[in-house]
Parts: C-alpha cells; structure tokens; sequence
C-alpha cells in the first residue's frame, strides 16, 4: 500500500500542496474527492455522523479514524477518553498534529487485550471487512473488544438504487456471484495509482441477518435521506 489516501491527509494538515483524491469503483465512474471533507467540523458533519457522536460514551475506538475529526470532537468537546486508530501510517501522524492524545497506527483486527464502551466506525467503516464473507469474523472481533453492557455504532448505504431497473420492476445485478454491495476502489493522488482493495457497502437487513447469526442485537438508530443509515449492535 503507497498510503495514498493518508498522504493527502497529511499534506492538507501540513499545507504541502495538497489535491483532491481521485476515486473511481467497480460501478461508478473517475470522481474527485476533497480532502478538506475529512476535516470537516461536527456542524458540517451529516446528522448520521452528529447523531453516533451524540450516543458515545465511555471509553471509546474510533477504528478508521482518517484525519481524526470525529475523535476529535469527542476528546475536545465531550471530554471522552478516545483511541484513534487506522491503518495509515501518515493519517495516524496527521491526527497527532491535530491534537489527538491516543492515535495509533493499528488494524483492529490485530487489537487485543483491550475493551471499550463504544466502537465507532462512520463513514462507513464497516466496508473495511471487503466482502460479505468476512462479516462474521469481523463482527465476532468487534463484539470481543466491548465491555459488558457496549456498543458498536456503524453507518452505510445500501446501493441498491445504483442499479439499474429490470423488465419486472426489481434491479439488474450483473452478476449473482457476489453481494451486490461488494466493490473494487482505485484511488489516485497527484499522478500516483494506489493499489486496488474491496470495500463494502452493506445493506441494513444484511446486517442485521449478519449481527444475529453472531449473537449480536441489531438496532436501526436513524435512516438518511438517501439509503444510508445508522445502527447500533451490541449483546
């Protein structure tokens, strides 16, 4: 990995130039992405996001961090005890130049020894298993992290209306081989291709079906206006 998603990051904390990402999938087109989005403040954030931060508590991991925005409200506004993690190396340093007291550079599915009150991960952070196949073991890592009485507050979107219409009013999939809510990412940053990775957006009912095939309860907190979604799970 060229870490070319945490090197735009860094350079819009440190004033280097920075560009907008260029992202393109598996079902949408070359797009321009501003990095400055990801150092929104909680005001700029969607209610999705505002509301997760409003239902923290305790001790919490934000597990994708990013540039850290969310942490940040937290540790500074609500005065919580956050650890802040990413696989990035160079997010992770931006984060610390933002002020962030507990940023590490850690995949979550390596963490352990450790419990938290509160699991976040916005922006869809759940995509980050890749393909449905490793939800289970993504959910039974996460669950192994919560203290008694814990919570693992996710947002994503069902992308369903990306498809197109079929002759008997449902949607045309390309393929039945996989979960139509599996992707490829291709990121580039000033001139540079990151190496392709999946990514998943996962449907509520799936993951419900998912969080109690792994003893997990499932609550829909708030729908967006636009097939996104927060839910809580906890057990």
């Amino acid at each position: 990995m060229k870490d070319l998603f945490g090197q735009a990051i860094l350079d819009y904390q440190t004033n280097n130039s920075p560009e907008d990402l260029i992202t393109e999938t598996t079902i949408s087109q070359e797009d321009e992405m501003s990095v400055a989005y990801l150092f929104r403040s909680h005001a700029e954030m969607p209610l999705l996001e505002q509301k997760a931060l409003e239902l923290a508590r305790g001790k919490v991991l934000d597990v994708g961090c990013g540039a850290g925005s969310h942490s940040l409200y937290l540790q500074n506004k609500r005065n919580l005890q956050v650890t802040s993690i990413d696989i990035s190396t160079n997010a992770i340093q931006a984060c610390t130049l933002r002020g962030l007291k507990n940023a590490k550079v850690q995949d979550v599915m390596t963490l352990e020894d450790e419990k938290y009150d509160t699991i976040l991960l916005l922006m869809n952070g759940a995509g980050m298993c890749g393909k449905l196949k490793y939800i289970p073991n993504f959910l039974l890592k996460l669950k192994s992290l919560l203290s008694p009485g814990g919570q693992i507050l996710l947002d994503s979107s069902d992308i369903i209306y990306m498809f197109d219409d079929d002759e008997d009013g449902g949607k045309w999939i390309p393929t039945a081989n996989h979960y139509y809510g599996e992707i490829v990412f291709n990121i580039s940053y000033k001139g540079e291709k990151e190496k392709p990775f999946d990514w998943m957006f996962i449907d509520y009912n799936t993951l419900q079906n998912a969080a109690l095939d792994n003893d997990l309860q499932c609550q829909l907190i708030l729908e967006g206006k636009h097939y996104d979604y927060l839910a809580k799970l906890s057990f």
